[in-house]
């Protein structure tokens, strides 16, 4: 009495013989009457699974093509960007891939360094069969030649983007681009070594000098080349050169007396000076400069960048720890420039002046990053935490802080929503922790290892947008203890290979946070 029915259907089921319990589970069959296996996902439409294949990430999408037959079709049919390995066997394997993905708009081909890239006759194949294309890049494509340049320019005359490194062809093979694709509105040149040899040979601005708007130049010998294309581009909102050998300061002068809606500068370890700085003050509608490592640019060239460029929103300063940018320019900027909102100064010569004007002055501050200042101190802290209301990130990296400093910050910058303190060593552990129990939902990055050298170049353009980057962490807080022993190798080892081995050890922009969207690619 008082059990349940399932235990007293147990308890009768262990007099029953074999053959009763045969006849009931039979019965018990044909009353269920099971029926054929049947895939729910085929009343998914086709488009809603094309939507969900491109939340998904490059390796999940491809296994979940090979599910069945129907979903192979539709990430086919709907993949609209393509990432292969572009060695000399590829040719081969071309005709398949291309029937089968058939509406690529993105095409990035990449080729190792001890291997043997395809050649022009497989770039003939693929342009012939992707008509819709809109993007390429190559890099390591060192079989690629001029003719095979122009042969694929005259079939896609629809790129807007195109971006090669580490390639071959030169002067001519670009050309070529810039006269049958007529569309282009971002150019990326990386290491072309015909380029490099110091031939005679300039580029020649063609058509799409009507419609470009972004040109990124790195690591050429001869890439003063690209003057009549910089200059004659009336549409240019983006330029970056970094590590480009020659005075750059006559190009700048050419563009600042002819583009009036040039709004974002990049130049990293270059030959310009405050003559540089000066023209391109005369670009008013300027809001984004970064000035990395350029020993001959001083606080002459800022104090002009700064009463000429009042919309000025992001600026980035790596000095070098030269002492030529400092107070003085700085202080130019907290005036002049109000809706500055993102600052950078890494072994810049500032001190509590400049620091104070600009905590005063610029209001709209949400993301500063102070790297490898000795004359940062609490007192500093202490007043960007008290008047920068609006700042939202917060990087502090190699600088004489101590725990006062972390105080300040637990009463201060009511809307701080991330905060990173690394080779800081007057800062503990323990402060760290109550700053996160004062502001619980803060997410604090704490290192207080030795510093063992700071790099502000934030240069590998088109991969990666510079900044100071705040890992988002379940508990919020990382702390530690010691230093990195692969990053001290990294950059010993950078700094034996010179000029062109120089890379970003020390990321120094406010990193955007990824979108996966149709971002899928497939290493075929």
């Amino acid at each position: 009495m008082g059990q349940s029915s399932s235990t007293t259907n147990y308890s009768i089921n262990r007099f029953l013989t074999p053959a009763t319990i045969s006849s009931e589970s039979s019965d018990l069959a044909d009353e269920i009457n099971i029926g054929p296996l049947r895939d729910h996902t085929e009343d998914i439409p086709d488009d809603c699974l094309a939507y969900i294949f491109q939340l998904l990430k490059a390796g999940d999408r491809k296994s979940s093509s090979l599910v069945c037959k129907r979903w192979l079709r539709v990430d086919a049919q709907n993949r609209r960007r393509l990432s292969l390995i572009a060695q000399s066997e590829i040719i081969s394997y071309v005709p398949k891939i291309f029937t089968r993905f058939d509406s690529v708009a993105k095409l990035s081909l990449r080729c190792g360094r001890k291997s043997v890239s395809l050649n022009d006759d497989a770039l003939l194949m693929i342009s012939i069969r992707c008509e819709n294309l809109t993007r390429l890049k190559l890099r390591g494509c060192r079989e690629l030649t001029e003719l095979g340049m122009a042969n694929f320019a005259k079939n896609c005359k629809n790129l807007t983007k195109f971006s090669c490194g580490s390639c071959n062809f030169g002067v001519e093979g670009i050309n070529w681009m810039l006269k049958y694709c007529t569309d282009l509105e971002e150019l990326t040149i990386k290491r072309l070594r015909s380029v490099n040899n110091g031939n005679e040979l300039v580029i020649v601005p063609g058509a799409a000098a009507l419609s470009l708007k972004s040109i990124c130049l790195k690591e050429l010998v001869n890439g003063q080349c690209f003057e009549p294309l910089v200059v004659e581009c009336k549409k240019l909102k983006t330029l970056k050169v970094i590590r480009c050998l020659g005075d750059w300061d006559s190009v700048l002068v050419k563009i600042g007396n002819g583009n009036g809606i040039l709004s974002d500068v990049h130049l990293e370890r270059l030959q310009v000076s405050d003559i540089g700085l000066g023209a391109i003050a005369k670009c008013v509608n300027i809001d984004s400069l970064h000035i990395v490592r350029n020993p001959d640019c001083s606080n002459l060239g800022l104090v002009s960048v700064a009463e000429n460029c009042r919309k000025l929103r992001k600026l980035h300063i790596d000095g070098w720890n030269i002492n030529r940018i400092g107070d003085e320019g700085l202080i130019a900027v907290a005036k002049q420039c109000p809706e500055l909102q993102e600052l950078v100064l890494i072994c810049v010569h500032v001190t509590h002046l400049s620091m104070a004007a600009i905590a005063v002055n610029c209001q709209r501050l949400e993301r500063l990053a102070l790297c490898g200042i000795g004359a940062i101190g609490d007192a500093e802290i202490a007043c960007i935490a008290a008047k920068c209301v609006e700042l939202k990130k917060l990087c502090i990296k190699g600088c004489a802080i101590s725990d006062t400093a972390i105080e300040a910050l637990a009463w201060g910058c009511p809307n701080l929503v991330k905060v990173k303190i690394k080779k800081c060593r007057g800062v503990s552990s323990e402060v760290v922790n109550w700053l996160l129990r004062r502001k619980g939902s803060l997410v604090v990055s704490f290192d207080a290892a030795e510093s063992e050298g700071l790099d502000a170049s934030g240069s590998d353009v088109g991969d990666q947008e510079s900044g100071v980057e705040f890992p988002v962490m379940g508990d919020q807080v990382v702390v530690r203890d010691g230093p990195s022993v692969s990053v001290g190798r990294l950059a010993l080892l950078r700094a034996k290979l010179g000029f062109f081995a120089s890379r970003n050890l020390v990321p120094c922009a406010f990193n955007k946070s990824s979108n996966h969207g149709d971002s899928s690619s497939s290493n075929l």
